[in-house]
């Protein structure tokens, strides 16, 4: 009977302590930099200057970004591995995870939505922790 008291105090105070690195894990990725790269596959391709110089840059002028970068596929070898396909992409840098969300409803990040989804196939995100 001691012995099971004991293995069940055991239990709850390994409990509570595996608990305590998961939420000290949860607050760093909250400050976690990242990147999220945007590829946009266009209906129009005749679109493509316009879209670059007009819509992607709204999204690098929202509160939340820290860098931001646009562009179009490399003029790179073409082999299996690698993907032209797109017309336009961005890579946007934020300084959290917490900035990355609230980017996500930035008036200027809707209005970009709203505004030049119709142009848009086709969107892929790609978001990576550095």
């Amino acid at each position: 009977m001691k012995s099971r008291r004991n293995f069940i105090k055991t239990l709850g105070v390994m409990s509570t302590v595996s608990i305590l690195p998961i939420s000290t894990i949860a607050k760093d990725m909250a400050k976690q930099k990242m990147i999220h790269q945007v590829y946009f596959w266009l209906h129009d391709k005749n679109n493509t200057q316009e879209f670059l110089t007009e819509a992607v840059p709204m999204l690098g002028r929202c509160k939340d970004v820290a860098k931001f970068i646009a562009g179009v596929p490399a003029a790179t070898a073409d082999r299996e591995v690698v993907d032209h396909s797109f017309q336009v992409s961005c890579t946007v840098f934020f300084d959290s995870l917490e900035d990355q969300l609230a980017y996500q409803t930035d008036p200027l990040h809707l209005e970009f939505i709203e505004k030049y989804s119709s142009m848009w196939s086709t969107v892929k995100v790609y978001d990576t922790a550095i």
